[in-house]
C-alpha cells in the first residue's frame, strides 16, 4: 500500500478549511498544523500508486485554498 507524506501552503486565512477537508478524507491518516514555510502536513495511503498519483495531481490540488503543495513518496528498504 503506497504511503505519502504532502506538504500543503495554503492561502492566507484558509488553514483552517483546507486542514477540515484534509480530516475529513479516508484516504488521510493523519493532519498537522505546521508553522514555518507551509502551512500544513498529511500523512496519505493509497490501494495502489495509480490511485496515489490521482490524489496528489488532482484531488489535492482542487481544495478551495490550496496554494501548493511538495510531495515526498515513502518507500521500503
Amino acid at each position: 500500500m503506497p504511503e505519502a507524506f504532502v506538504l500543503f501552503k495554503t492561502e492566507p486565512r484558509s488553514e483552517r478549511e483546507v486542514y477540515l477537508r484534509l480530516v475529513n478524507d479516508d484516504s488521510i491518516v493523519e493532519v498537522h498544523a505546521l508553522y514555518g514555510e507551509f502551512d500544513l502536513l498529511a500523512r496519505v495511503h493509497a490501494e495502489d500508486s495509480s490511485t496515489l498519483s490521482k490524489m496528489l495531481m488532482q484531488d489535492f490540488r482542487r481544495i478551495s485554498g490550496v496554494r501548493e503543495t511538495q510531495t515526498m513518496i515513502a518507500v521500503d528498504y
